[in-house]
């Protein structure tokens, strides 16, 4: 339960995605990766996923750590997933996309 608490708040797995796919990033590039997350919240999670050893840190640049990565293969499938769900709901991949129609 504790996983799903974290991982359930705001932004920590939008953090984890962007890692998993754009690899180490600084605290700038993170924020501008993750468009409207705020500074705080990005400081706060970031200091959570540290802790719990998702995240390590390397110089300035912020990495998924061993476990982090192997978090990331199982939660990876989700995303599949929701793309496929936002699609029968929306008929695109990219829910953002559909709004915009």
């Amino acid at each position: 339960m504790a996983l799903l608490d974290l991982l359930g708040r705001s932004w920590a797995m939008g953090i984890i995605w962007v890692l998993a796919e754009h690899g180490p990033c600084g605290f700038a590039e993170l924020q501008r990766r993750c468009e409207t997350i705020s500074p705080g919240v990005l400081s706060t999670r970031l200091k959570e996923l540290l802790a719990t050893r998702l995240l390590a840190q390397e110089g300035s640049d912020y990495a998924l750590s061993k476990r982090g990565r192997q978090l990331f293969g199982l939660i990876e499938p989700l995303g599949t997933w929701a793309r496929d769900w936002a699609h029968d709901l929306t008929g695109s991949r990219y829910p953002d996309q559909a709004r915009k129609r």
